[in-house]
Order: structure tokens, then C-alpha cells, then sequence
């Protein structure tokens, strides 16, 4: 059993890499001809943002839709493969309702979204700088779809279970509503605001959803785990165009349905407290922000030269490779200490 199930897991994420790897050519193309590129926000308001990305301006944007296309394209099939043939390569499929309902709607809603956000970017439409949705209209978004999950997996599901890690479950009641909430809001915020380096987040959300595959694994949630290793090949052919220097960026298609999912993974394999060990650089990106705002507010003055905190290294002198690098190293390491703390608390 645990030999077929991880045969299909790895043969689903290779199917996602060469569809995802053979799609992206005609994305790229497409999005070159719709003109769908990002627009720069200007120096009076992020100087040191503007000196070091000026010459990225008119990139193609949303390329983060090759990653979740690949995957609900690759879940429509295998579901249609399951019923036509259900002995044969039907054993693909991955889509149930205990396990996959939620974060497969979840990824297309905020892939939705997110792709709504790209497009007024690039027609310089919205009150963000350079276009596209505000920080407040998009956490509106982001707790809206919070929200509606937390509704669903207190109400519909009867989960109310926190597991902290080394010591067990508490049964917590309704206070799983707002730390649902809570989380989901979290992840998409500081996916947001980690994808802003050729290939930074890409790499961040793939060691994620590596160590979250790994725990749904171990508690036997295959179909999540062929969910999360679709994502994992699909990701990886996209940070094949992705990396320094980039031929797209994702834009928020991609970083808020990815951050999004992978909150909602985190909650269906109760590893709610070890997804800051999992993703460790979109805690640090995020809180980065939130320091800075706060000291700007209270001693008038910044702690960082820029945020998110990448920008700060660059401002540093660090090369953009370089510090994408870092801090896929930093995530890598991270995660596995997550998944040590894992194993830990569920065989000792």
C-alpha cells in the first residue's frame, strides 16, 4: 500500500512538471501579445525598491497561472480518467471531498482573484501604486475567503482540534474560527509579500508543500499529499522560467492562491504550529513589514532600509541571487526541523 501510494504521489508531480513545462511556452507567448506586464511602482514612494527593479518593468506577469491550471487541469482528468477507466489510470486521481474539496476551491477562487489583481496592475488600474488592489482591499479578500473556510471546517466538519507540537490536541470550540482565520490571512499576506525576487517565493512555497506533503503522507491523507506533489511539479517548471532572471513573475494568481492553499493544508494535517517551521521566510518577510510600519508609527523612524526584508539585503548590496538563494536555504533547513519536530511528536 504504502509503496503504490508513493509511486502515484511521484508519478502525479512528474505529469504536473512536463504538462506545466510544455504549457508554459504558449502562457509566455500569450502573455507577451495581451501585453499583460507588471508596472513599477514609482521612487517618490519606494526608492530603494524603484533603484534596484526599475529595469524589470514591462516583464510578463501571472505566471502563476501555469501553476494552478496545471494542477485543477490535472484534477479534472484524473477525475474523468477514474470514472472511464477506474482500474486503470484512474488510480491518479486525487479528488475527494474530505481531503481535497477545500484546498483545490480554495486554490481556484484566490487564483481567480489574484489573476482580477494582475490584470488592473498592468492596465495601471486600482489604488495601489502602479495599479491593482490596495493592502486593504486585498485582506478584505483574504478574510472573506477565511472566512468562508473556517465556516466550513468548524460548522460542516465539527473541527475544533489544535495540535501542539511535543505535548497533544486541545480541544479549543469556536476558537478555531478565528485562528483559521487567522492563519489563512497570514499565509496569503506574506506570500504576497515574499514573491518580490525572481524566484524567491517560488522556492519558499515549494519546500512548504514538500514538508506539508510529507505529513499528510504520514497521517495516510494520500490524496492530499498527490494534491500538494501536483503543486510541487507544477511549481518546479515554473521556477525553471522563474529563477534570475526571470521570464515572468507569478503575480498574485499565483502567490495568493499558493499562500492560500498552503494555509488551508496546514489546518487539514493540524500542523498549524509548525507551518512557521515549514515556511519560515514568509513569517520573517511578513513580520519584517509589520516592525517597520509599527516603528515608522510610534519612534518616527525605520529599522530596515527597505521592506519586505529581501529588499533590505538588497539595499545591503546583496545580489538578487544571492539573496534568493539564502533564503532557500533558510526554508530548506527550516522545514526539515518542522518535520523533525513532526516525527517527534508522533512516534515518541
Amino acid at each position: 500500500m504504502l509503496l503504490f501510494e508513493t509511486v502515484r504521489i511521484i508519478i502525479v508531480a512528474v505529469i504536473a512538471f512536463f504538462v506545466a513545462l510544455i504549457v508554459t511556452p504558449f502562457w509566455s507567448s500569450f502573455l507577451d501579445k495581451r501585453n499583460f506586464r507588471k508596472q513599477i511602482r514609482g521612487d517618490k514612494e519606494t526608492p530603494v525598491f524603484h533603484k534596484f527593479h526599475e529595469k524589470k518593468a514591462g516583464t510578463p506577469t501571472a505566471g502563476g497561472v501555469i501553476i494552478w491550471a496545471t494542477v485543477i487541469g490535472l484534477a479534472i482528468i484524473f477525475w474523468i480518467a477514474s470514472r472511464l477507466f477506474p482500474g486503470s489510470w484512474g488510480y491518479l486521481n486525487f479528488i475527494n471531498r474530505a481531503e481535497t474539496y477545500l484546498p483545490l476551491i480554495a486554490l481556484f477562487i484566490a487564483a481567480l482573484l489574484g489573476l482580477v489583481d494582475d490584470w488592473l496592475g498592468t492596465r495601471g488600474i486600482g489604488g495601489a501604486s502602479g495599479g491593482g488592489l490596495k493592502i486593504r482591499q486585498k485582506s478584505i479578500i483574504y478574510i472573506i475567503i477565511a472566512a468562508i473556510g473556517a465556516w466550513w471546517f468548524y460548522f460542516k466538519l465539527g473541527w475544533d482540534v489544535i495540535n501542539v507540537p511535543l505535548i497533544g490536541n486541545f480541544q479549543i470550540g469556536a476558537w478555531y474560527i478565528p485562528i483559521f482565520i487567522f492563519i489563512i490571512f497570514a499565509s496569503a499576506f506574506s506570500a504576497n509579500e515574499t514573491d518580490g525576487l525572481d524566484g524567491l517565493f517560488g522556492g519558499v512555497a515549494l519546500f512548504a508543500f514538500v514538508a506539508l506533503i510529507t505529513v499528510a503522507f504520514i497521517l495516510h491523507r494520500y490524496d492530499l499529499a498527490a494534491f500538494g506533489a501536483a503543486i510541487v511539479g507544477a511549481l518546479l517548471a515554473f521556477l525553471w522560467y522563474n529563477i534570475y532572471p526571470a521570464r515572468f513573475f507569478m503575480g498574485d494568481t499565483g502567490s495568493m492562491s499558493l499562500g492560500i492553499t498552503i494555509g488551508v493544508i496546514a489546518m487539514l494535517t493540524n500542523t498549524t504550529l509548525l507551518l512557521p517551521f515549514f515556511a519560515i521566510i514568509l513569517v520573517v518577510e511578513s513580520l519584517s513589514v509589520i516592525v517597520q510600519l509599527a516603528s515608522k508609527k510610534i519612534r518616527g523612524k525605520k529599522i530596515f532600509l527597505s521592506t519586505p526584508l529581501h529588499h533590505h539585503f538588497e539595499a545591503k548590496g546583496w545580489p538578487e541571487s544571492q539573496v534568493t538563494m539564502r533564503f532557500w536555504i533558510i526554508s530548506a533547513l527550516s522545514a526539515v526541523f518542522g518535520l523533525v519536530i513532526f516525527f517527534l511528536s508522533r512516534f515518541l
